[in-house]
């Protein structure tokens, strides 16, 4: 393969050099990506070039001589049953998105002994299309609720960009234990990463900790029973991992079934507050509100699971039905 010159396309915008060398090759190696860039042999507009630049409709990349592509990854066989389900899972579809009502349980990747994941399932959903959708943003397994999939690598490089800043609202609820005083407000609290491997979880920092990260999130309470349990409406506005369980903890009002977080003094048995209550976790991604690649704005609403629903009746919670998935300017 000789010198080229590859013009940055509109869907191409925002996106990093490195992720959009391995979009145009696949298989191309990071490390050598690397070496390309810190030997000046890929620039853009003729000027040396960061992997970590982002791209510009518009700009010329010079791609040097690369060794012969790897043969494209096979499209995988999804399991019938997981299709089905993932299809009836569909909240909104167009050509440039996905959304799902991601079911309680399902981790969205693989990791040590998870072998059934939600990536390893897309082939599913490409609906005749060349390219297979792509997670742009994740929920714990045991999270429900809306999860966005781009259906384009342009589309991905978008919706990241989103997801990174603070242009995507993004809605929870939960069922706590205990009652929040006060009953709304917000929570500006840092988190950092403690322990390692499976025992690794998220903990308060202190402000002035090098390794704490800015963590904010915005809560009201809609409905509580006899001041044992409270529905709460959570709107994080930062992104980190386990930001609303930690939060919650620190509001003395754990999530309903969270044994990674819950303190043996705030209550040692969830289950036992009310008698017949699932001990599955209580939290589920009821509405995204976004920016759409095609222009206005997205707004994608998602029905509690079914163990959310059975709580929801056995306390007198009334939640409205999801609204259906509209696109406004």
């Amino acid at each position: 393969m000789s010198v080229q010159a590859r013009i940055v396309t509109d869907d191409e915008a925002d996106i990093r050099l490195d992720r959009w060398f391995r979009r145009h090759f696949p298989g191309l190696q990071q490390s050598l990506i690397q070496k390309l860039c810190r030997t000046g042999q890929i620039r853009i507009d003729g000027a040396r070039a960061e992997t970590s630049t982002r791209l510009a409709p518009g700009q010329s990349v010079r791609v040097p001589p690369l060794p012969e592509p790897e043969a494209p990854k096979p499209i995988l066989r999804v399991d019938p049953n997981d299709e089905r389900d993932l299809r009836k899972a569909i909240l909104y579809q167009d050509d440039h998105i996905i959304a799902l009502n991601k079911p309680y349980g399902l981790p969205v990747q693989g990791g040590p002994g998870i072998t059934r994941h939600l990536d390893g399932m897309l082939d599913a959903l490409r609906f005749g299309s060349e390219h297979r959708p792509r997670l742009v943003h994740r929920l714990d397994r045991d999270t429900t609720g809306v999860l966005l999939l781009a259906r384009t690598p342009g589309v991905a490089g978008k919706l990241a960009a989103l997801f990174r800043g603070r242009d995507i609202e993004k809605t929870y609820w939960a069922v706590v234990a205990g009652r929040p005083v006060p009953v709304e407000g917000r929570i500006d609290l840092p988190l950092k990463k403690i322990g390692g491997g499976r025992g690794e979880r998220m903990a308060p920092a202190d402000r002035d900790d090098p390794d704490g990260q800015r963590a904010i999130t915005d809560y009201r309470t809609l409905d509580h029973a006899a001041r044992k349990l409270a529905w709460l409406e959570l709107q994080p506005l930062t992104g980190r991992t386990h930001q609303l369980r930690v939060h919650c903890v620190a509001l003395r009002a754990p999530i309903l079934g969270d044994e990674k977080y819950e303190e043996p003094d705030q209550n040692m048995a969830f289950s036992a507050l009310v008698e017949g209550l699932s001990s599955d976790l209580h939290l589920h991604a009821r509405r995204l509100v976004l920016p759409h690649p095609a222009g206005g704005h997205l707004e994608i609403e998602a029905d509690l699971p079914p163990h959310m629903v059975a709580t929801f009746k056995t306390l007198g919670f009334h939640a409205q039905q999801a609204k259906p998935t509209g696109r406004f300017r």
